[in-house]
């Protein structure tokens, strides 16, 4: 299934705060779409100085006095990215005249089964009249999407002086003003959950709802782990006259970043369910969107507005990405983490590419340096992991915290503060010696305290060692956050690589013991699970009893329909289809052997 407006079958999904951060700038131009995190204004700012020096494009700095900075901020270098991607497209355009390799570039790595890519040959094959064969690409080219991610949690209060500032001014919501204000026709992605207050703020803003034509300007996409959370959502946002243009489906764990752990709920199930449900879900959610756009005396589409489905996480190879499309009919499979590999998409300096492609599984782990307090992806030997110990060895344990983006412990301040800062680790160390604990109890409390990292500064710093970009304040190295498919990518590539793999063109896994993204998906369920009983053990009450039956039954049906989804694939899966079959079935007996303890009644 092929989008109109999409050339391509996949995106680029957000990553960390500077990977992404100019991949439009890379890769629009070709047709393909990827996602800007908007959460740092300080390296918006930077990146937006940058770029308009380099294109020509008029710059003038939004000091921190200026009010609204954060919002004008993000404006401004969406629509510097704006103008660059449009500037590139054009020439682009123009170029098949002079026979250019990036015309070609753009033509080459379509799919073959693009309709895009068949038509431009039936018109060069009728068309000797060069203007007829421009025109034709002036129409129907298309270049790919800028969209944006806004994380809801990061939502923190902010102040003048001391003075708490309107709930306007909260990042998430200036990050979404900032947004709305751009030139873009693009997307905004929600991830992390939802935020009913953020939600609501979306109502202030013309762009997103539906015009006469029954268009969209700025589209909502929500990234979603279940159906429950998709239909919840999408009802909630639909009551404002708000559509939802596409659910973005991530795995709990087999992805990048912050991992969201589902109740055993797996990829597959839940898949299907979206499929089975997908008619049942655009009519009940549009029932509403009617009723409240006519409540608001506003346009209302004549039919309902596109709906996509979309997934990401841990897929490898383009027999998965097929089946995705295929059985699920899905509209796009977000490709993430292979992309750090790729300096024409991404941002990563050359050390940390080096240490991604020799990361083995064992270097790609789910850690609690997150000051969120949710598991998060890190890579084992980062730079970040390796100047943070060191801070700790000498007995420097914290960061200074600079930007604050996660803030959000009140535990001793009014104004909330971060809990990989200094700040708070010194407190939280003080009154771990006041405990007087042994030795082991202690170590092991201070490593938790001490384990937070700061991720504002990680998830920037790339942009410093890749752009010739003035950095100040103490070293936080590079933190960077891939999923576990990293292991089975193991060198640099070029764009045309990477995207030739995803389309079977190319293989570019050179060892044959990846295992399937479903497979490594419930691996890593089972172990998770693992983990949740033997955590319960000292403290187990009715509330666990109930939520780790619950998680068990989920992963007993997952496999269970896994079973019979690869028994009764014809077409895929058929050289290692047998191995499949064998690791479900020890899956399965791994999960029958862990034991949920026994609550003693009274």
């Amino acid at each position: 299934m092929q989008n109109k407006n999409n050339p391509h079958t996949f995106h680029i999904p957000v990553m960390g705060l500077a990977f992404t951060i100019d991949s439009p700038i890379k890769v629009a131009k070709y047709g393909i779409s990827s996602v800007i995190s908007i959460v740092d204004d300080i390296l918006i700012e930077k990146m937006n100085e940058y770029y308009s020096k380099k294109f020509e494009i008029p710059f003038k700095a939004i000091s921190t006095k200026v009010e609204d900075y954060r919002a004008k901020r993000i404006t401004s270098y969406l629509n510097t990215v704006d103008t660059i991607v449009k500037q590139k497209f054009e020439k682009l355009k123009k170029s098949f005249e002079e026979k250019s390799n990036e015309f070609e570039k753009y033509m080459d790595m379509l799919p073959d089964f693009s309709d895009l890519k068949q038509n431009f040959i039936k018109t060069i094959q009728k068309n000797t009249i060069k203007e007829e064969v421009q025109n034709w690409i002036h129409n129907n080219l298309v270049s790919g999407s800028i969209d944006v991610n806004i994380m809801t949690k990061l939502d923190k209060v902010n102040y003048n002086k001391d003075e708490a500032l309107p709930s306007e001014f909260n990042d998430a919501h200036a990050a979404l003003r900032g947004f709305a204000n751009s030139n873009l026709e693009s997307s905004v992605v929600l991830s992390a959950g939802m935020n009913p207050r953020l939600y609501s703020y979306f109502e202030n803003f013309e762009d997103f709802f539906p015009d006469e034509n029954n268009k969209l300007k700025k589209k909502i996409i929500l990234k979603v782990s279940d159906y429950r959370s998709a239909i919840i959502q999408g009802k909630f946002l639909a009551k404002k006259g708000l559509w939802v243009s596409e659910y973005r489906i991530e795995s709990g764990l087999n992805c990048g970043g912050h991992a969201f752990a589902s109740d055993g709920y797996l990829m597959g199930p839940i898949l299907e369910e979206f499929k089975t449900n997908k008619e049942i879900l655009i009519n009940d959610v549009n029932t509403i969107l009617v009723n409240a756009l006519q409540a608001k005396n506003k346009p209302v589409p004549s039919t309902p507005l596109n709906l996509n489905i979309t997934v990401q996480g841990g897929v490898g190879n383009s027999e998965e990405q097929e089946f995705l499309l295929d059985n699920y009919n899905i509209d796009s499979v977000g490709w993430g983490s292979p992309f750090l590999l790729v300096p024409e998409a991404t941002t990563v300096d050359e050390k940390t590419r080096k240490t991604l492609a020799e990361a083995t599984e064992k270097d790609l782990y789910l850690s609690n340096v997150s000051p969120l307090g949710v598991p998060f992806n890190s890579l084992r030997g980062s730079s970040n992991e390796i100047i943070k110990n060191q801070r700790i060895k000498n007995g420097h344990p914290g960061s200074s915290c600079p930007k604050k983006f996660l803030s959000s412990n009140t535990e001793y301040t009014k104004k909330a503060i971060c809990t990989a800062s200094k700040k708070y680790q010194n407190i939280k160390i003080k009154e771990l010696k006041l405990e007087h604990l042994d030795t082991e109890e202690f170590n092991k409390k201070y490593a938790q305290i001490t384990d937070k990292t700061c991720l504002c500064e990680g998830l920037a710093n790339a942009v410093f060692l890749e752009y010739p970009i003035e950095k100040k304040g103490e070293d936080q190295g590079i933190a960077i956050c891939p999923g576990p498919n990293m292991a089975y990518f193991t060198k640099e590539l070029s764009l045309k690589e990477m995207v030739s793999h995803i389309y079977g063109k190319t293989n570019i896994i050179s060892t044959n013991k990846r295992p399937h993204m479903f497979i490594k998906e419930l691996e890593m369920y089972v172990a998770y699970f693992s983990n949740k009983v033997n955590e319960a053990k000292d403290s187990f009450n009715l509330k666990q009893e109930k939520y780790l039956t619950n998680f068990q039954n989920n992963l007993n049906d997952g496999i269970d329909y896994y079973q019979d989804l690869f028994s009764n694939t014809k077409q895929y899966f058929e050289l290692n289809k047998e191995n499949i079959l064998n690791e479900l079935e020890h899956l399965k007996q791994e999960l029958f052997t862990i034991q949920i303890p026994i609550l003693v009644k009274a």
